[in-house]
């Protein structure tokens, strides 16, 4: 373990991370010192962790290189390794900006699930290209307690489980991963949101994080309850040719999703980096004892 480890701490509507910037990818982060790092009552505290390194330097990045300087090194709050997180993109792009690594305007990052396009607008907000959103085919139902919904399967990168409920309420409290049938739908596991209607192309939303617990914000399921609304809609802009936009509600903010009429999806909201240190490596070696 490195003597000094540096860490920022990020957040994007909510949705909290630990930045360790590494860009020769020296640190090493086992999944325990993801975890530890990341526990809300012994350590700083996060849904998950950006480890911020050179594409070239980092093997699953290294094919992505010369489309990308950076790659995010993802994990959740558990130390699992996530394929993409949304809101985490708008943090990495925002940590590059305050290092002095991007500036202004068009970005490109590298992640699990492909290299995203990044712009950094002069008002603060970040839009993220997110790709274009799958739909496999089959039915699926999420449950809580004795409660039972039909949800749409979409894939972001990552898949999700979207169900539409009357009160958010009945989500209960989200400790643990919501049942899911049949188990064959997502082996490697599920994030599930529980959507609400708030008006016109505006919906609210409450999600399971695969891998982190209730969080307060997830990205791409913003935009997977945001496509599985407007199907629900009736509207599939590669059909129409049209762009649909909606607001999407999280406990922590606001995102606002627009999906075009070639597919792709782009994300809009805030970023903000709130603090900076070092880690006490004697605490995280001893916690990792």
């Amino acid at each position: 373990m490195s003597t000094r480890i540096a860490f920022l701490k990020g957040h994007g509507t909510e949705n909290d991370f630990v930045i360790v910037p590494d860009p020769e990818n020296a640190v090493e982060l086992p999944p325990a010192a993801v975890a530890v790092l990341c526990d809300r009552r012994a350590g700083i505290g996060g849904d998950g962790l950006l480890h911020v390194v050179r594409s070239a330097a980092h093997p699953e990045a290294r094919h992505m290189a010369a489309e990308a300087e950076w790659f995010m090194d993802y994990r959740n709050g558990d130390g699992s390794i996530a394929e993409m997180c949304g809101n985490g993109v708008r943090v990495f792009a925002r940590y590059l900006q305050r290092a002095g690594h991007a500036a202004e305007g068009d970005l490109a990052v590298a992640t699990r699930g492909g290299v995203k396009t990044v712009h950094i607008a002069k008002d603060g907000d970040i839009t993220v290209g997110m790709g274009i959103a799958l739909l496999p085919e089959g039915d699926v139902t999420v449950s809580v307690g004795e409660h039972s919904w039909p949800a749409r399967n979409v894939n972001m990168g990552n898949p999700h489980a979207v169900a539409f409920v009357a009160d958010l309420a009945e989500a209960g409290p989200l400790l643990a991963p919501p049942p899911f049938s049949p188990a064959g739908a997502y082996p490697d596991g599920v994030n599930v949101e529980f959507v609400v209607d708030r008006g016109p192309r505006h919906v609210a939303m409450r999600v399971h994080e695969r891998g982190s617990g209730e969080t307060r914000s997830c990205g791409t399921g913003a935009c997977a309850v945001a496509v599985a609304t407007a199907r629900r809609d009736g509207a599939d802009p590669a059909v129409t040719g049209t762009p649909v936009t909606y607001t999407v509600d999280v406990p922590g903010g606001r995102l606002v999703i627009t999906e075009r009429a070639d597919g792709e999806i782009e994300m809009t909201g805030p970023a903000v980096i709130v603090a900076e240190g070092e880690i006490d490596t004697e605490w995280l070696d001893a916690a990792l004892r």
